[in-house]
């Protein structure tokens, strides 16, 4: 019986023993510490850790608002042509953009050294000021047939890119500023999109660049680029006729080279200096072209082309900071020459514009100014011309000077002045400026003898532009700040007397008188960093 007994508990027991072992088979087993996000000291503030990764990622960009006020872009565009510079009734007296950038930084050290990505693009609202669907003016072509009024229309929007790029052993691959380029681009110190007398890529563009660091804040950088989106304004093949306002059809030939570009840089606690030059192929299509449109036709191919010529700039620039005025003070100024790159004197965040102002008149039915833009023109020898490309000649410099009142408030005085010449003289039929003007008449029928001109008409297709502005920012709080711009905008060109002319409608076929003219603009935006 007392064997009975040990035999069952010993059976107990065990059956205890594989019950718990079950049970404890079933618990669950003790997770890992979770890995929580590091700080990444490494480059700076507001990097960290990819968690179970050596790379250090960035986010940030900004939230912004802005709206101008008698000007044709949302982002400081004066009103110097189109609807707006014919002040019609198709003007926008104001036009508003809302955007938020995000961007994207990640860096991974390496036995190369640092490997980094870089990534900003915008989300945005435009209402595209004067570029009104009911006139007829929305130029905005989108793939697949889509409507340009889902850009602008209710509950629309788009993302547009700027950089792009990948950085490795000094090479840099992407879309990214142009080596040509300053630090501060087309923005000394005005948020203006529109200062013009100098370079401006502040959207990117697409390239392959080498940067050498020379030791004590010396280095330099050399890059191929894509011409076909940044580096480009205009040729002009004459023969397809001149409107009332000088411009006509695009004839620029396919991209063949890319631009060569390249700058020698001191930064330094001092400021900053740099020399920056760049070459540009400057390659026409064809001698035959379809009238004001500059479109191929059957006869184009047979027809011949100019020879490809290279044209240029150079660029020297400088920053001074640290002024003995205050604390953060400083002076930007740039300055650059082209020939055959005028995209690198008159240069927005978007296009090289054309200008054409309308203004009050004492002696015709309105005053008349313009200015076309171009990086060549020419004239077929069928026409009467000598077959060549004629490189056009520009100067431009431009300049801000910031001072910070206190911790809150900055003000600053910018401006820039931008001349475009073309060579030669009216009278001489060999030259640009004789090409241009002999068929500025011809297209728009203006002779003394049909009275279509006044006695003291002539012909001239040189102009400068300047600008001149002022802003004052204020920031209550980190990260916020709210800017207020004013800026002046002349147009001085060099027609004189009057023509009966045909400009774009809605204006009328009147007589015109030559002058220059001026328009002012005001922009204010908040933007809240992140």
């Amino acid at each position: 019986m007392k064997a009975m007994r040990t035999l069952v508990l010993l059976s107990s027991a065990a059956t205890l023993s594989v019950v718990a072992d079950a049970n404890a088979a079933d618990l669950p087993v003790k997770a890992k510490a979770v890995e929580y996000v590091r700080v990444c000291s490494l480059y700076g503030a507001g990097f960290w850790y990819i968690p179970g990764t050596d790379t250090c990622i960035k986010i940030g960009g900004y939230l912004r608002a802005d709206v101008t006020f008698d000007g044709s872009g949302s982002h400081g565009q004066p009103a110097w042509n189109g609807d707006s510079g014919q002040r019609n009734r198709f003007f926008d007296d104001y036009v508003a953009r809302s955007r938020m950038t995000l961007q994207i930084d990640t860096r991974t050290a390496t036995e190369y050294g640092v490997v980094r990505t870089f990534a900003h693009a915008n989300i945005q609202f435009n209402n595209f000021g004067t570029s009104n669907p009911s006139a007829g003016t929305f130029a905005i072509s989108l793939p697949g047939g889509l409507s340009g009024s889902t850009l602008n229309g209710t509950g629309g929007g788009y993302v547009a890119i700027e950089y792009l790029f990948l950085q490795f052993a000094g090479f840099t691959f992407g879309r990214s500023a142009s080596a040509y380029a300053t630090p501060w681009q087309g923005f000394p110190s005005n948020i203006s999109s529109y200062l013009m007398g100098g370079q401006n890529t502040d959207i990117g563009v697409n390239n392959i660049q080498y940067t050498a660091q020379f030791g004590n804040g010396v280095s330099g950088t050399i890059g191929l680029e894509d011409p076909s989106t940044q580096d480009r304004t205009s040729i002009y093949n004459l023969s397809t006729g001149l409107n009332a306002v000088g411009t006509t059809g695009y004839a620029y030939g396919g991209a063949h080279s890319p631009d060569i570009n390249g700058n020698i840089r001191v930064d330094q606690a001092w400021g900053l200096f740099q020399i920056s030059a760049a070459a540009h192929e400057v390659d026409a299509s064809y001698n035959i072209l379809t009238a004001s449109s500059g479109a191929p036709t059957n006869l184009s191919e047979i027809s011949g082309h100019p020879e490809t010529k290279w044209g240029g700039s150079v660029q020297a620039s400088v920053n001074i900071k640290n002024l003995p005025t205050g604390p953060g003070d400083d002076i930007k100024l740039d300055t650059d020459y082209a020939k055959g790159l005028t995209k690198n004197v008159i240069a927005t965040s978007s296009a090289s514009p054309n200008f054409a102002m309308f203004g009050g008149s004492n002696r015709a039915y309105q005053s008349i100014g313009f200015g076309a833009t171009t990086d060549a023109v020419f004239l077929p020898v069928a026409n009467g011309g000598t077959g060549d490309l004629k490189l056009t000649d520009a100067w431009g410099m431009r300049g801000s000077y910031t001072h910070n009142w206190d911790a809150h408030w900055n003000s600053s005085l910018f401006g820039s002045a931008s001349w475009v010449h073309y060579s030669g003289s009216a009278t001489d039929i060999t030259s640009a400026k004789g090409q241009y003007c002999f068929e500025y008449m011809t297209a728009n029928k203006l002779s003394a003898a049909a009275g279509t001109i006044s006695g003291d008409f002539s012909c001239n297709p040189d102009y400068l532009v300047t600008q001149l502005g002022f802003n004052t920012r204020w920031t209550p709080v980190k990260n916020l700040t709210f800017t207020g711009e004013f800026q002046w905008f002349h147009l001085d060109q060099n027609f004189t007397g009057t023509a009966m002319l045909t400009p774009a409608s809605p204006k009328p076929t009147a007589m015109y008188e030559f002058k220059d003219q001026d328009t002012f603009m005001f922009q204010v935006r908040a933007q809240r960093n992140f």
